[in-house]
């Protein structure tokens, strides 16, 4: 139970290439993130990966229309159908080459993907039980280059397929008599997209060089007759259409070239298009193509955007101009449309942003992007709802854990990162760079209020803050020092001489006022802060040391170094108390551009980072590998090894190279292919031989480059190539009972309950440990029998309570029941609980965790209603102010009309 951690989500990463889909409640945006996808929920503010993974990155993927199922596909054509429902890989198949698109037709009975130059169509799968998923239905050939984009007719009669070879081909998905293909040209450019009219086969085709082509058909859909089958028996084993005798002469140019028929009946039978209008887009010229496009058939909305990250709204048929406004800088990949056409999301694969767009408002309903190069360094918030990342572009981001979201970047960095930390608040974010600074940022503000600086500009490679968050420490990467500041002053405080090689690695003992440094010349450093900085115990390895960290109670000290081994010294004595030979465990890939083996090349690895559990029993480790490994400290074994990716679009994931890409000159992948597919062609420079560094044409090689645990204990997180992942306990998976015993069922447990001994019950349910039982049996006690319950609880049960309490208030809504509870065991054993603080504290911690993000929600709508109530007590006082000044004059009136009607009285009587 203790290590069963499965993945739970991928953050740092929201967009990388492919194109993007909306669900069909059009409240969620499906993403593919390198292997994976990744479903935004933007009315829940919420996002999840799903635990499914191709082989390669990503293309392009196929959503139902039912929003039931996906099909995803790789760059070398692998594709998965995944179930959304269940978030499992259903069927599995490979298309043997590259394709472009997938598109499901509207009735969901078929899809179209396609490859080169061909479309297959497809049954849909899901629809019966079947040992296949994926039975080709018919092929289209057609397009002379590589085919687009796909688009359906609404009554899913006939879709249209455009080409790089600038035209775009009707096809009929049925046998019908008068259509069974037809071409359009008109562009000078590839084809961008191609959209049907609502219920209609009039036709919008837009090009690359920024030219919309407005099609009109002669013939509606229900126009369309249906051709009588051929009953040959050629014709019964073809799983490609038969065209007919006439095709192999239409295809030539009778037909689709516009040149007469000999057969003028037969001809004028045929559907028949005309272009009706042409449009321009852009007029800046060749350097501004238009890259990608999407259209709302029901509110005729036509979104495009282009190489300089434009975008444009326009109406049609008029081609009327609604909007044109810019994201970024760069190309803007894919686009799509909810179902009400309200919202548009735009993925930039260039810097990897996702945005989603509320265009009648003009505001961002989403707006996310992840690290524009790998992520370096990560540290949780004391409380564990946060995470803080920093990346080799110079960003820190912080990002909520049970969102998924990242919620504020700060860019006041001009280098890479190179560690960030939280300190003991939780509300101050440090952060150290290779700019020569050391920044703090507030969290309540968002700014950078402190800067820390060196007396001779240095770089930063390592950080650390000590328990009471007032020390700051930093070590050098060039000058072999370690600066001291005051976070109250922004003061220098020391500058610590000692070490003879590079800074690696700094961490302060949680307890006491120990600094713990490590550095390639071999040696730990103990200093004390109470002792003027002395050096307190020097540990000796053999090796250069990369990484140290202190156990949570202080009393451990764990070391990884050059030599693959993690030693573990107590830090009162300076004794070594274990050490663990980590190097086979990390199980090194082999380089595409490797002289040598994997085997070998793993002789001069090692970890280089590592992490203590929230209860201090293992540790985890990383490094330059898809391999993180969690050991057992007392045992000094290997008790898991996770594998973060299955990616073989990054380098150095396979042990032994592929014998098919050698050849007698050398390895496929000095070869740059494709350099300019998407940009255009990019002329490579003489000798280089991975193509131009800078445009990122390069395999980015897999490591890990930074591991966390989460304070709760519940989960840990990573830094790799892929993005922040992120692996949480998964206890509904496992079974763990305590002290269980046979007389213990769920039928004897709800027996006890009937019989109202509650207390009994949840020893019982708890020595079962079943949540769902636990969590019927607690829900059942009456509130005003909480206190009773709880006093005649054991010992051994109260932390098995907490513990539930704590999970119970993520999901629950019986927000005051369980508060009752809580508040009534630790009023109870408080006292007897501190005495295990240091055992308890991932458990505490996560409590409070849960009590904190309850609290904010709370104190949020409190403080809205509080407001609400002002503004209807000064609205209903000005009313009344207004009604008393109103009935005041009545009363001023009355009595003068009073005092005139007994003059005009008294005045007769005289």
């Amino acid at each position: 139970m203790k290590f069963a951690y499965r993945f739970s989500n991928l953050l740092g990463a929201v967009y990388r290439r492919g194109n993007l889909s909306f669900t069909p409640d059009g409240d969620a945006v499906l993403s593919p993130v390198g292997n994976r996808i990744t479903l935004f929920h933007l009315k829940a503010n919420k996002s999840e990966t799903f635990p499914v993974a191709t082989r390669l990155n990503v293309t392009c993927v196929g959503l139902s229309p039912d929003g039931s199922l996906a099909i995803l596909v790789d760059e070398e054509g692998a594709a998965l159908l995944v179930s959304l429902i269940t978030r499992s890989v259903i069927h599995q198949f490979h298309f043997q080459k590259p394709v472009h698109s997938v598109c499901f037709s509207p009735d969901g009975k078929k899809f179209v993907i396609t490859k080169d130059n061909v479309a297959l169509m497809y049954h849909a799968p899901g629809r019966k039980r079947e040992f296949n998923a994926f039975v080709l239905d018919k092929t289209y050939y057609g397009p002379y280059d590589e085919t687009t984009c796909i688009d359906w007719t609404d009554d899913s009669k006939c879709f249209a397929v455009g080409s790089k070879d600038m035209s775009t081909w009707v096809f009929g998905a049925e046998r019908w008599a008068n259509l069974i293909y037809y071409s359009l040209g008109g562009h000078k450019d590839a084809i961008v997209g191609c959209f049907f009219e609502e219920n209609s086969l009039n036709i919008y085709t837009v090009s690359q060089d920024g030219a919309l082509c407005v099609w009109q058909c002669d013939t509606g859909l229900d126009g369309l007759k249906s051709r009588p089958p051929k009953d040959t028996a050629k014709d019964k084993n073809k799983s490609t259409i038969d065209l007919g005798d006439d095709f192999a002469e239409q295809c030539k140019g009778e037909e689709i070239h516009g040149k007469a028929s000999t057969n003028k009946q037969e001809n004028r039978e045929k559907v028949k298009y005309s272009r009706v209008a042409k449009y321009f887009f852009n007029k800046e010229g060749d350097f501004n193509k238009l890259t990608s496009a999407a259209y709302h058939k029901k509110i005729h909305l036509l979104v495009t955007g282009f190489a300089s990250g434009v975008f444009h709204l326009h109406d049609l048929p008029e081609f009327n101009l609604i909007h044109s406004l810019s994201i970024s800088d760069q190309r803007i990949a894919s686009i799509s449309i909810n179902c009400t056409g309200d919202w548009i999301a735009f993925g930039c694969s260039g810097l990897g942003q996702l945005l989603v767009w509320e265009w009648q408002s003009e505001s961002y309903v989403l707006k996310q992007q992840g690290h524009f190069n790998s992520m370096v360094s990560l540290a949780y918030s004391p409380d564990g709802q946060y995470l803080v990342t920093g990346g080799d572009d110079g960003k820190v981001k912080v990002w909520n854990t049970s969102s998924g979201f990242c919620f504020v970047t700060f860019t006041e960095h001009t280098s890479s990162v190179s560690v960030v930390t939280f300190t003991s608040t939780g509300y101050v974010i440090l952060s150290a760079s290779l700019d020569g600074t050391v920044r703090a940022f507030d969290l309540h503000r968002y700014r950078n209020f402190r800067t820390f600086t060196s007396p001779r500009l240095t770089q930063f490679s390592c950080l650390a803050v000590d328990s009471s968050g007032e020390i700051v420490s930093a070590g050098s990467q060039d000058s072999f020092e370690i600066f001291i500041w005051s976070m109250q002053s922004g003061r220098l405080l020391d500058v610590i001489c000692g070490h003879e090689g590079p800074i690696s690695s700094l961490c302060f003992n949680p307890m006491k006022s120990i600094l713990a440094s490590a550095s390639w010349d071999k040696t730990v450093r103990l200093w004390d802060m109470c002792d003027s900085w002395r050096t307190k115990e020097t540990l000796t390895l053999n090796s250069d040391v990369l990484a140290v960290a202190f156990r949570p109670d202080g009393k451990e000290l764990a070391v990884a170094a050059l030599d693959g081994q993690i030693t573990f010294w107590d830090s009162e004595n300076a004794v070594q108390t274990g050490s663990i030979e980590g190097r086979h465990d990390l199980q090194m890939g082999r380089k595409e551009l490797d002289k040598i083996t994997a085997k070998q090349a793993a002789k001069g690895k090692s970890f280089t980072t590592l992490c203590y559990s929230a209860d201090g029993q293992s540790v985890l480790a990383g490094g330059l590998s898809k391999f993180v490994c969690i050991y057992h400290i007392e045992e000094q074994i290997l008790i898991k090894k996770f594998e973060i990716s299955c990616n073989l679009s990054l380098d150095a994931m396979e042990e032994y190279l592929d014998r098919r890409k050698m050849t007698e000159f050398g390895s496929m992948a000095l070869i740059d292919e494709g350099a300019g597919d998407e940009d255009g062609v990019a002329i490579a420079l003489p000798g280089v031989k991975r193509g131009d560094m800078s445009s990122r044409h390069f395999k980015p090689e897999i490591r890990v480059t930074s591991v966390s645990f989460s304070p709760t204990g519940r989960s840990w997180a990573a830094t790799t190539t892929e993005g922040l992942l992120i692996y949480s306990l998964d206890s509904g998976l496992v079974f763990d009972p305590f002290e269980l015993d046979i007389d213990i069922t769920p039928s004897s447990i709800r027996k006890v309950l009937r019989q109202k001994e509650y207390a009994k019950a949840i020893i019982m349910a708890f020595r079962l440990n079943e949540k769902k039982l636990i969590q019927e049996v607690m829900e059942t006690v009456p509130y005003n029998e909480v206190d009773v319950v709880c006093s005649s609880l054991p010992e051994v049960y109260v932390e098995k309570v907490l513990e539930f309490l704590a999970s119970a208030f993520e999901k629950s809504r019986h927000l005051e029941f369980y508060l009752i509870w809580t508040r009534r065991l630790l009023m109870l054993y408080g006292q007897k609980l501190k005495t295990r603080s240091g055992k308890l504290l991932p458990m505490i911690q996560y409590l409070q965790k849960s009590l904190q993000r309850h609290f904010e929600d709370v104190s949020k709508l409190c403080e809205w209603n509080r407001y609400n109530i002002k503004y209807a007590l000064a609205i209903s006082q000005q009313r009344g102010m207004k009604r008393s000044a109103e009935t005041s004059v009545g009363e001023e009136e009355m009595e003068e009309s009073d005092s005139d009607y007994l003059m005009e009285h008294s005045a007769v009587d005289s």
